[in-house]
């Protein structure tokens, strides 16, 4: 759980940087850790903000101090004093910005350069925004350079601890670390990834040809039964007026049919 800022640090600390474009939502991101509340408007980071942000785990409780530094380009010659003793690192772009995800490459190699061999996050973030550019298929940087990837959301909660859980256990060297308690977040909204809108669009498509295939069986059963009764209707018309051009028997006829039935 990620918890409020206490003076007292009496657990391990680690320097986390958290990297890429402006406006691709790291702020949002941290503060949500910081006061379950989600901003939907913020100003542009200056430089860098310090966030320290406490979790309770299994083995006790950590500390990562959040570097936010600023993804604009005029600040970009103070990086590399900003990135100087990291221990971990997440670089987020804006799954609805293509060209934020065309700088992660630019980030990587920024933090690589400074930071050798720390953990690195590649996370996409905003996946609850409808007008989104990078689909996960298109998502393979983490691939290539063998980094740990999450589509997430600041805010619907989605993935929301998994970055932090991540570098935890890489840092502790331990898999089996987990957080014990969750944050008071906000209760998350509804969500439905890409993958999941295309299942739910062909199982409608799939329920629609159904009903619409029932739907024509029971035309046609109604339609067969309707002609059915219309040509029992017809008949008994037809034996009707047959009925009526046949001659009644008189009654000598009648009594001679009589005499040979005795």
């Amino acid at each position: 759980m990620a918890l409020s800022n206490q003076q007292n640090v009496d657990c391990p600390t680690f320097k986390l940087l958290i990297v890429g474009d402006g406006g691709s939502g790291k702020t949002t991101f941290l503060k949500r850790h910081l006061t379950g509340e989600f901003e939907q408007n913020h100003e542009p980071t200056v430089g860098v903000d310090v966030y320290p942000l406490d979790f309770i785990t299994n083995r006790g409780k950590i500390r990562f101090e959040c570097w936010d530094t600023a993804g604009q380009e005029k600040y970009s010659g103070l990086k590399d004093a900003y990135y100087i003793h990291g221990q971990c690192a997440i670089i987020m772009f804006d799954v609805t910005a293509r060209n934020t995800y065309m700088n992660v490459d630019t980030w990587y190699r920024d933090l690589r350069r400074v930071c050798k061999n720390i953990p690195i996050v590649l996370c996409g973030n905003k996946v609850d925004v409808p007008s989104r550019q990078i689909k996960p298929k298109h998502v393979s940087f983490h691939r290539k350079k063998g980094l740990q990837y999450y589509e997430m959301s600041s805010k619907n909660n989605c993935n929301f601890e998994k970055p932090f859980l991540y570098l935890a256990r890489r840092l502790a060297g331990d898999a089996k670390l987990s957080f014990v308690e969750s944050p008071a977040l906000a209760p998350p909204e509804p969500y439905i990834d890409d993958i999941d809108v295309d299942c739910l669009q062909l199982l409608s498509m799939k329920l629609n040809l159904k009903c619409f295939y029932h739907e024509k069986v029971f035309v046609l059963f109604a339609l067969l039964i309707t002609l059915f009764f219309l040509l029992c209707i017809c008949r008994i018309e037809a034996e009707l007026v047959e009925a009526r051009t046949q001659p009644l028997p008189d009654e000598e006829d009648i009594v001679c049919i009589e005499n040979l039935i005795d």
